[in-house]
């Protein structure tokens, strides 16, 4: 009897809800092996919420154990526990920042500074989002038991999903809102995969067929100067001006110079491959081993997940109305459709820029012309994730 009751004691502490979080779980290895949506990243996300769901494994976020030293109870934490430190005590998001810096290339929006109106553009959905959240919250919380709507802190970290920047959303939603962690992440990472899906139609809804065909020139040469300058003076301003994002900013500008000063391609390397590939790994579990069912299964999650696509769709809404006013602007020499680019799925938006625009004109390479947006996008989202750190931190 002894051995099949520890046998079963798992089973008889499965609930319903860890058994929806688990399926959700499949469901989103499915996502990742067979559909291909972001599978670095989702399938570790997706095993370690199947760990942390499974009863009697203690295997999440939060789980800790006791040992006996010199007749001292001492808590150690868990496997997931030590690694989710990392995101608690804000480590993988500036060194992820620091990899990507390294992959960035700095030189169309040096080439073409006017692009950079088009990033700020694609921080509208921040702000749709934000006010969203709040309004949503008074509306229905009279109506939903258990649900007090959103404080300031968890609208802000849902708006800053509008930004499609996943360690930027991890980021703030570390500081301010820990406990809806999981459903932003999820959401911000989802909707980053989504974006083939989600960006074209708007893209064509709100441009013209003469807009779409739109030749743009080949941007103009930086010298190797002006890139390495770039990255020093973008940290020094940001510091000085929203210190509370600087340590995204910082580490974006240091791998961007790590790449640029051409000294150190030992570094890029590293910085491009194995330590970014380390990093997916721990975000993605660490992440994954927090959304448990009691943390995941609520209706601010879901409101969560409909705020998100919100904040995604009018944050390419905003880039592209922003790109089209450039075109008006400067006579017809800037094609509207890299403004979808205003948001940082990078790079996945300036290629859904590419794409869309050679269907309508095989001539037209937009691939460069959107990564200036699309770097300025990243900056800009972690420029107003530090200020809501500012203000409501």
């Amino acid at each position: 009897m002894a051995i099949v009751e520890f046998v079963t004691a798992g089973l008889s502490q499965m609930t319903v809800s860890r058994g929806v979080m688990v399926i959700i779980a499949l469901g989103l290895m499915y996502l990742a092996v067979s559909k291909k949506f972001e599978p670095l990243l989702l399938l570790p996300l997706s095993f370690g919420m199947l760990m942390a769901n499974i009863p009697g494994a203690n295997l999440s976020a939060y789980d800790t154990y006791t040992v006996l030293i010199e007749g001292q109870e001492i808590i150690r934490p868990g496997l997931m526990n030590f690694l989710y430190g990392g995101i608690v005590n804000v480590i993988y998001p500036p060194m992820i920042f620091l990899c990507i810096g390294s992959m960035t290339d700095f030189g169309p929006l040096i080439s073409s500074p006017k692009s950079v109106l088009i990033g700020i553009g694609g921080q509208f959905g921040i702000f749709v989002a934000f006010g969203l959240a709040l309004l949503l919250g008074n509306v229905l919380s009279p109506h939903i038991s258990g649900f007090d709507g959103f404080t300031l802190k968890e609208a802000a970290s849902i708006g800053v999903i509008g930004g499609s920047d996943g360690p930027t959303s991890i980021y703030t939603a570390v500081r301010l809102a820990p406990d809806l962690l999981a459903s932003i992440s999820l959401a911000a990472f989802s909707y980053m995969a989504l974006v083939p899906f989600i960006q074209p139609p708007i893209m064509r809804a709100l441009t013209t067929d003469k807009e779409r065909v739109i030749k743009m020139p080949e941007p103009k040469r930086v010298t190797k100067k002006q890139k390495i300058l770039f990255p020093i003076i973008m940290a020094i301003i940001v510091l000085l001006v929203v210190p509370t994002a600087g340590v995204l900013v910082g580490m974006f500008m240091l791998g961007n110079l790590i790449r640029e000063s051409g000294v150190t391609e030992r570094f890029v390397r590293t910085l491009q491959n194995d330590f970014l590939n380390i990093l997916t790994i721990l975000v993605g579990l660490s992440i994954g081993s927090s959304a448990t069912a009691e943390y995941f299964l609520t209706v601010k999650t879901l409101l969560i997940i409909f705020l998100g696509l919100v904040a995604f769709s009018m944050g390419t809404v905003g880039g592209m109305l922003v790109a089209k006013l450039l075109c008006k602007i400067t006579g017809g020499k800037v094609n509207p459709l890299i403004g979808n680019s205003g948001v940082s799925a990078m790079p996945m938006a300036a290629r859904i820029s590419q794409k869309v625009g050679q269907q309508y004109n095989k001539d037209n390479h937009l691939l460069m012309h959107a990564m200036g947006p699309l770097v300025s996008s990243t900056v800009g989202s972690a420029v107003v994730a530090g200020i809501f750190l500012q203000l409501f931190g």
